[in-house]
């Protein structure tokens, strides 16, 4: 009989490891559903009136109204569509009635028509501010020749545009140039994997056990 012992404490410690981790990831499901409903309820809220001094963490997602001059300025960051493919974001430099400048993600122009002159306009500004996650430690450096950036990285667009760092994700701007699509703030960028990870540990558990049952048979026929 002792010789089941220690396979058996083996295979019931390893899948409990593995269904704890399993119900660690549907704890993490719950929050990351939480938090997507609050970052929805936030991006279609009232719009209010441009913060004095915005703040990364409390007014992520923030719906705001602004009116000001956009400059014929533009940062052209790479990206792509699935309906019409390689393009690019423009951002531009938004000057408010008081002076301040920060800047506003215009929209999505498809690569063909990126060199199309784009006039400044006077508008108000219906948007979200954002401080995207995009650029980490294997995002190549913007192309300054070339005008290409591969991320939008507020910080850097910011110095390079001479603004704030503060970027309204534009829902509608009237007046704005044609050809330039307007790509609302949305979830659709936050990963939420947690229910495949849930599985995969809950699977590896049973597969555990299974095998677990395979070794003390074996253990078994030996002895017969």
């Amino acid at each position: 009989m002792t010789r089941y012992i220690f396979p058996l404490l083996l295979g019931l410690i390893g899948a409990g490891i593995l269904v704890s981790l399993g119900i660690w990831q549907l704890h993490r499901l719950a929050w990351k559903e939480r938090l997507l409903a609050e970052i929805t309820a936030k991006i279609a809220a009232a719009p209010v009136a441009l913060p004095a001094a915005p703040d990364p963490r409390r007014d992520q997602y923030l719906a705001v109204i602004a009116s000001g001059q956009v400059v014929p300025q533009e940062l052209h960051v790479l990206t792509s569509t699935a309906e019409t493919g390689p393009g690019y974001r423009i951002i531009s430099p938004f000057v408010l009635a008081d002076g301040q400048r920060v800047m506003v993600d215009r929209g999505f122009v498809p690569e063909a028509q990126i060199r199309v002159p784009r006039p400044g306009f006077a508008t108000t500004v219906v948007g979200n501010l954002e401080w995207p996650n995009e650029a980490d430690y294997f995002t190549p450096k913007p192309d300054l020749k070339a005008d290409i950036w591969f991320a939008r990285d507020v910080a850097r667009m910011a110095a390079e545009l001479r603004t704030a760092p503060v970027l309204i994700v534009v829902q509608r701007a009237p007046g704005e140039a044609p050809g330039v699509t307007a790509v609302p703030a949305g979830t659709s960028g936050i990963r939420n994997q947690h229910l495949n990870y849930a599985i995969t540990w809950f699977s590896l558990a049973i597969c555990w056990l299974g095998m677990t049952g395979l070794l003390l048979w074996r253990i078994r026929q030996r002895r017969v």
